[in-house]
């Protein structure tokens, strides 16, 4: 009774909230700790007014990724101060100073760590006073040094595919007592924003491209297979034959909706053509994925069942099936991962936990997307498609973060498939900046091992760049500074006068959407929240300030692609011009479209274009209906 009082007051403070009796605190802390800039107390200069006597020096049978490494040092300590230091064999190096990269016959005189210690893709930056050791665990980890090392001491940034910034200075300077070892936060992590290339992928640190090996830039995790996998692995055309390989319904008939992994005959057919997959596959691939159909009919038939009911949960087949698949294939091919999504229904983690992943199974956790994305993971518990007043405003336990936990204890590794975005209404502004973090902090603080994020690319979203670039800094480090970065990406990406007014929009529309609903991944609702006349008014005024300020046609030609995500949430919400008041709403509508066009924004949702002939399009309607 208790629960249901105090969710009677939260739903009378919402609509407090939304009618502006009460105001909206828009002091958002985005979280982790404060940025520190590098210190320099004992100045080492590498250049010096423009003129250097350092080398780089590398091993005489240096690989293509240190290599890489090399030239892009070479490259921006050029773009930087003007200066070209030499690329040199440590063989053919006669002493002197050097930044000395990765495994050489110098590199244990500047330092004699224990490097093999250092976590894969980690690495080592240290000087003795004379020269300079960036130094990885891995090749992989020397050039993620050498990027870091031009990131945070020499101020280079990499904020989009397009979008780099090379501050210019005549000295390049470090401390001549740097001594720092630097790990990731987690050992796979891949973000891929519209337009990412190789180069772009190492220059945010990101190790996972699955279908690109990239051996310049120290290779990636690829995959054999990936993704949807099982009708691959058993194809829909062993229906007609085998109608027992596939998922029974209810009511006893089959469908190739999914596979019947309970069936040991479906087993040896998935060991076949995985065998045949691994063998023919011309990447150099270890890992191979069990992804199951994105749907939610699972087998029901007698096997299934017990199991479902033994184990509690419905990814029982999943992991006893992908075990027996990893071990008929495990004595072959020895340094294989075999992963498996656990998704929908299957995203629940097993009450029996005697039921345990092999060592080099790995479950590839999916169930974010059902969780609240504008309120913390580990205290909203209101969870996506449940439209009663006990989800929306009654207390609930934060059961997707629960369930992760679990999942660290069934496996020796997990990798988290986030979504982050709002699919279904791509164009408007969706309330998770503030939640990145805490939410890719509580997955580190469990074990979750790895972060995997998939809708970056190919997927236009609100401020979705500024989203790319957050979750790279967090994947690397869940403490990063979030406002630190938001604001270094905003001052580039949107200009410098513009910036304030950006941040403000954003901590506006945060607070808003905080205070007035839950945000989910796969949801029609208006997640800007609901917005009393006022808080509307002042928005509306930053925006305009924002486009009228002193910035180049790039930044401003940014600014209206993204003031056009308010456009479309007024446009959708009746408010202002797009009024049934106004006799032009239909013009209003029109125009807005035309923006649309104008700017390259062919969608306001991830599952359909909107149509370019315009007299396809009914104006009388709100924007999202376009699609």
């Amino acid at each position: 009774m208790l629960a249901y009082i105090k969710g009677f007051f939260a739903f009378i403070e919402v609509l407090l909230f939304i009618v502006g009796i009460i105001p909206v605190n828009t002091d958002i802390s985005y979280g982790g700790n404060a940025y520190q800039p590098p210190q320099v107390e004992n100045p080492m200069y590498i250049v010096e007014n423009g003129e250097s006597d350092f080398s780089i020096v590398i091993s005489e049978s240096a690989d293509e990724c240190i290599m890489t490494a090399a030239d892009e040092l070479q490259t921006y300590l050029e773009k930087i101060s003007g200066a070209e230091l030499d690329i040199v064999a440590d063989s053919a190096f006669d002493g002197g100073k050097a930044i000395v990269l990765g495994e050489t016959a110098f590199s244990d005189e500047i330092s004699d760590t224990d490097r093999s210690g250092i976590a894969e893709d980690g690495f080592l930056l240290c000087s003795d006073g004379e020269s300079f050791l960036i130094a990885g665990e891995d090749s992989r980890g020397t050039l993620y040094g050498v990027y870091t090392f031009l990131e945070e001491y020499l101020g280079v940034r990499w904020f989009t595919p397009e979008l780099e910034v090379v501050p210019e200075s005549k000295d390049v300077v470090i401390d001549a007592r740097l001594n720092r070892i630097v790990e990731p936060s987690f050992s796979v992590r891949r973000n891929d924003c519209a337009g990412t290339n190789d180069a772009h992928r190492a220059r945010t640190k990101m190790n996972v491209s699955f279908h690109y090996e990239a051996v310049e830039y120290g290779g990636a995790m690829t995959f054999v297979l990936w993704d949807v996998t099982l009708d691959r692995l058993v194809p829909d055309a062993l229906f007609s034959e085998h109608p027992e390989y596939f998922a029974m319904n209810p009511d006893g008939s089959r469908t190739t909706d999914q596979v019947c992994l309970s069936n040991p005959e479906v087993l040896e057919v998935a060991i076949e053509n995985g065998r045949k997959a691994i063998l023919e596959c011309k990447k150099n691939s270890d890992y191979i994925h069990i992804g199951q159909k994105d749907n939610t009919n699972y087998c029901h038939c007698e096997g299934c069942t017990a199991l479902h009911e033994k184990y509690g949960t419905v990814a029982a087949p999943v992991i006893i099936f992908t075990n027996a698949f990893a071990d008929a294939l495990d004595d072959e091919f020895p340094d294989m991962t075999f992963t498996f999504y656990a998704y929908n229904e299957t995203d629940q983690p097993p009450k029996d936990l005697s039921l345990r992943c092999r060592p080099n199974v790995v479950p590839v956790l999916c169930g974010l997307h059902k969780a609240c994305r504008s309120h913390p993971l580990t205290e909203c518990g209101a969870i996506d498609g449940h439209e009663t007043f006990d989800n929306l405003f009654v207390e609930q336990p934060p059961t997707v973060a629960e369930n992760h936990k679990i999942w660290t204890q069934v496996a020796d590794r997990t990798f988290i498939y986030d979504y982050t975005i709002n699919f279904l209404n791509v164009a408007q502004f969706f309330s998770n900046f503030e939640t990145l973090q805490s939410t890719m902090k509580y997955m580190h603080d469990i074990g979750i091992t790895g972060y995997v994020y998939n809708c970056g690319d190919g997927h236009y979203a609100a401020f979705n760049e500024l989203r790319n670039y957050l979750l790279c800094k967090l994947q690397w480090d869940v403490n990063a500074d979030v406002e630190y970065h938001m604001n270094d990406f905003l001052k580039a990406y949107y200009g410098e006068e513009a910036a304030p007014y950006i941040k403000e929009i954003i901590d506006i529309q945060t607070a808003q959407v905080k205070a007035t609903a839950h945000a989910f991944d796969f949801d029609w609702h208006y997640q800007s929240g609901f917005y009393p006349f006022y808080t509307v008014n002042r928005l509306n005024a930053l925006w305009d300030k924002a486009l009228n300020a002193d910035v180049t046609d790039e930044q401003l030609f940014e600014i209206e692609v993204a003031n056009l995500s308010w456009e479309y949430f007024k446009a959708n919400q009746y408010i202002g011009k797009y009024s049934f008041l106004n006799p032009m709403r239909q013009k209003a509508n029109e125009e807005l479209y035309d923006a649309f066009r104008a700017h390259n924004m062919n969608r306001v949702s991830s599952f359909g274009l909107i149509p370019e002939d315009k007299s396809q399009v009914d104006f009388t309607l709100r924007p999202f209906n376009w699609r």
